[in-house]
């Protein structure tokens, strides 16, 4: 979600259940004036909030000279003191961090403690894995962004020297093709990025199909589609991750994504469908 445009988009969002309080939306645009001119970001975007029992981590992510790549993930507690979130997601801390049940304390600090039984020469012994919450946070937020984010279809494109950038020529989607998952892809880095995505069809344009688009993905009905006709939007939700919700403006250029949840996957989704 645009942080330049944080108002209006948020009213986008009101019938899904995510508002920002005044106080909230008046804070954040304060501090991000800062944090952008700090920063030296091209564009801030409001990526949600992840709800814990003592505070609320609300996060941003900056972007420089590619949308996609290399993005800036910062949070705060308050809305006004911003930290870097550098940790560095690797496929054991995911891993570790996939194991932690519970909603988010709150505290950067807290540090979990995960008891696991192994066999180890053929004897059940205990092994004891500790991480922190803020490794828990940075693991979170990739697992979304990889299974969740959304971009309307011809949003953004790939310019010839690689870089991903907003594309001043996408005009909106008409209600029809908005109401397609076809018509929306994941915001995420993938691997194989054009073996995967050019050769499925030989029509794709190489500047604006270079991301999976949604409708692959497993199982089917883990999106819910919506169009809000008194908003003139279509609204996506994921199943996965309840709190993750995308608005698509009808014939405008304005779109985007946020999370508000508790951090945690919904894994009895395959047994629901």
């Amino acid at each position: 979600m645009d942080s330049d445009n944080l108002h209006l988009e948020v009213s986008y969002l009101g019938s899904s259940g995510i508002v920002l309080s005044t106080e909230q939306k008046t804070a954040l645009q304060v501090s991000l004036a800062s944090v952008k001119q700090k920063n030296n970001f091209r564009k801030i975007f409001f990526w949600g909030k992840i709800l814990g029992f003592k505070d609320d981590y609300f996060v941003i992510q900056g972007v420089t000279d590619d949308f996609l790549k290399n993005r800036k993930t910062l949070y705060s507690l308050n809305c006004m003191e911003w930290s870097n979130l550098t940790i560095e997601v690797t496929e054991k801390l995911m891993e570790t961090a996939s194991k932690v049940r519970g909603r988010f304390r709150g505290d950067p600090a807290h540090e979990y403690e995960i008891v696991e039984i192994v066999s180890k020469d053929g004897e059940p012994t205990e092994e004891t894995h500790q991480i922190k919450e803020e490794e828990r946070l940075a693991c979170v937020i990739q697992m979304i962004d990889s299974e969740a984010a959304v971009v309307p279809r011809g949003a953004y494109k790939l310019t010839p020297d690689g870089n991903v950038l907003l594309n001043n020529n996408y005009k909106g989607h008409e209600l029809a093709d908005a109401s397609k998952l076809g018509s929306y892809f994941h915001f995420f880095p993938p691997e194989n990025m054009h073996e995967k995505t050019l050769l499925a069809k030989a029509s794709h344009d190489k500047a604006i199909d270079f991301l999976p688009p949604i409708e692959e993905d497993i199982p089917r009905g883990c999106w819910s589609v919506q169009a809000e006709h008194s908003n003139n939007l279509v609204t996506l939700r994921s199943l996965w991750w309840p709190g993750l919700v995308a608005f698509n403006v009808i014939n405008q250029p304005k779109f985007g994504y946020v999370y508000v949840g508790l951090g945690e996957k919904n894994q009895d989704l395959p047994f629901m469908l």
